[in-house]
């Protein structure tokens, strides 16, 4: 079970949360409700393979990133991947279930693992020893780190400094951190399905003197074509990367409603007058305007770079494309309730056929969630009040 509730970087307690929807004498009865865990035909099929002792169906299920401030481990983080397991929806709430059967899901030293991978987090100045371990791995991988002005050997792409690690290896890159801002990590081996099989994450690099806001999150925006989680699982289906068709859409791994459940989702949880930071990343292959309810919000960021403040301007949609990060600041000055944030492309609010689900979340005021309406919605994330 997740340390704290809400979006990663959140610092409310399970027990804070509890007493906000007036269910502090609950504690021992609320939590998820779904299990977690503490190119060429030919091609496919060699990585199409787990432990022979392992069906699909036993694997374990990923759990929701967590932020690794890898400052406090003495700048060293090993990663590695491991199959599992992704329930996107696991209730029969707006479309639910919805679930990959497998992924490939980083994990940070001896953390869960998760889809998305863990958030490195670390400070300008300070170099990065990561580590990819794959001495129990079942196929070659690599890490490549956008945002990072590296050796040429730590680029991460086998085909052009002829480093891959294979199964039973290690490679440890050395990123520094000499790029401010939000960014993205992946496997860079077979990138067409590794990153469509959940090898990725943020990767953030706070500037020296850094101000953090009241409230700041981390969220991974993906659009999944399913076929290929399902045909790893040994399902009889083909998948074409040339021939992709996006049917899943997440926020840090989930649908809706289950982007909402406070310990396994992502609701940005505030308070009326906090000032809040919302770092996204695209990790998938379509470009989501992501728009907020009620609140206009600057762009502070995109890619590293900081846009300066004259060519600030409020906001209340920003168009994120593959491989963007955009760095959004507004203060949470609406009257206190719950507002959507989402992909303004409707069909990726969706589960199948069913709306409203997919690319959703949202704002939720503390001073709302003892309300009728915010316990309904708790019930359609699958989360006990």
């Amino acid at each position: 079970m997740r340390k704290y509730v809400g979006a990663p970087g959140s610092t409310m307690s399970r027990r804070e949360f509890l007493a906000a929807t007036g269910s502090a004498g609950a504690v021992g009865l609320a939590g998820c409700t779904a299990p977690t865990n503490s190119g060429s035909n030919a091609a496919i099929e060699a990585e199409q393979q787990t432990p022979a002792s392992t069906s699909a169906s036993e694997l374990p299920y990923t759990s929701p990133p967590e932020v690794v401030n890898v400052d406090e481990q003495g700048g060293k983080v090993t990663i590695s991947s491991t199959p599992a397991r992704h329930a996107v929806h696991p209730g029969e709430s707006m479309g639910g279930p919805v679930e990959l059967p497998q992924v490939w899901a980083f994990q940070a030293d001896d953390g869960n693992p998760s889809v998305p991978g863990p958030i490195l987090r670390t400070t300008e100045g300070e170099d990065m020893e990561i580590t990819l371990d794959n001495t129990d791995g079942m196929r070659a991988h690599t890490l490549h780190f956008h945002g990072a002005r590296k050796a040429w050997k730590d680029d991460g792409v086998p085909t052009t400094t002829g480093i891959r690690v294979d199964p039973g290896e290690k490679h440890t890159y050395t990123i520094p951190a000499n790029v401010p801002g939000t960014h993205l990590y992946h496997c860079h081996y077979q990138t067409h399905r590794h990153i469509e099989m959940g090898m990725y994450g943020i990767f953030r690099v706070d500037p020296k003197g850094y101000e953090p806001a009241d409230k700041e999150h981390f969220f991974t925006l993906r659009d999944w074509d399913s076929r290929l989680p399902r045909m790893m699982a040994g399902e009889d289906v083909q998948y074409n990367p040339r021939n992709r068709k996006s049917d899943v859409f997440t926020v840090n791994g989930k649908s809706a409603p289950r982007t909402l459940h406070p310990e396994d989702g992502s609701p940005v949880i505030v308070e009326q007058g906090d000032h809040v930071r919302l770092h996204f990343v695209n990790a998938g292959y379509m470009s989501h305007p992501m728009h907020i309810h009620n609140h206009r919000f600057q762009l502070t960021e995109k890619d590293g770079g900081v846009i300066p403040e004259a060519a600030r301007y409020e906001m209340d949609v920003t168009n994120i494309a593959p491989a963007e990060r955009h760095t959004i600041d507004f203060t949470a000055d609406a009257e206190p309730g719950i507002y959507l944030m989402h992909c303004h492309k409707v069909n990726h609010v969706m589960n199948g056929n069913f709306y409203p689900g997919g690319m959703l979340g949202g704002v939720v005021y503390k001073e709302a969630m003892d309300t009728d309406i915010f316990k309904k919605l708790m019930e359609y994330a699958g989360y006990e009040l």
